[in-house]
Formats: structure tokens, C-alpha cells, sequence
């Protein structure tokens, strides 16, 4: 059974820092690429950072040089270190798994919410 658990959200002041964690298990970790995404109330769900299997990473434009995403293979882990956090950053976090031609092969986290607010 695939399970990807995230870990880390919670409400911090706008400037401040966050960093997310997600555990997976049941899967070969290292063979998947790895994925941050988030949705805020009312808007579609949208990538926030990607790290390939090999380690290259990709974010969306709105979080580049605030974020940094990365992987530990023996924990079977990825973060996303998030600093000067805006309140537009406010969204659930959700964590996930992709493996394939088009990423056939894909799971998902439940979500951590992330509040950005004074």
C-alpha cells in the first residue's frame, strides 16, 4: 500500500519560514519523481517544485529563489524548504509520487495546509 504522508504545515507570519516534509512508503522511492503542489480555496491545484529521480529540480515562477525542494533516498523523504512566505503562499500542500511516460504512474498525500497570515 502506497502511502505519502506530509508533515510541517501550519500558520507563520508573512517574511517567515516553513519547511514541509513528506514521508513515503511502498513504493521504490528512488525510481520516482517527486513533487510539491498546492491548491488554495477556489483555484486549480498547481505545481510548486518538482525533483526528478536524477535530482534536477523545477519550480513555478512564482516561488523561485523563496523555495527549495529536495530528497533524502535512504528516508524515503522529500521537503520543501519555504521562506519569505507571501499570503498568497496560503494553500494546502499536497505531496507527490510520478513515475513513467507522462507520469502514469502517480500518487498523492492528503495535504498540509499552509496559512500565510499576521
Amino acid at each position: 500500500q502506497v502511502q505519502l504522508v506530509e508533515s510541517g504545515g501550519g500558520l507563520v507570519q508573512p517574511g517567515g519560514s516553513l519547511r514541509l516534509s513528506c514521508a513515503a512508503s511502498g513504493i521504490i522511492f528512488s525510481f520516482y519523481d517527486m513533487g510539491w503542489y498546492r491548491q488554495a480555496p477556489g483555484k486549480q491545484r498547481e505545481l510548486v517544485a518538482r525533483i526528478t529521480s536524477k535530482g534536477s529540480t523545477n519550480y513555478a515562477d512564482s516561488v523561485k529563489g523563496r523555495f527549495t525542494i529536495s530528497r533524502e533516498n535512504a528516508k524515503n523523504a522529500v521537503y520543501l524548504e519555504m521562506n519569505s512566505l507571501k499570503p498568497e503562499d496560503t494553500a494546502v500542500y499536497y505531496c507527490n509520487a510520478a513515475l513513467g511516460p507522462n507520469y502514469r504512474i502517480d500518487f498523492w498525500g492528503q495535504g498540509t495546509q499552509v496559512v500565510v497570515s499576521s
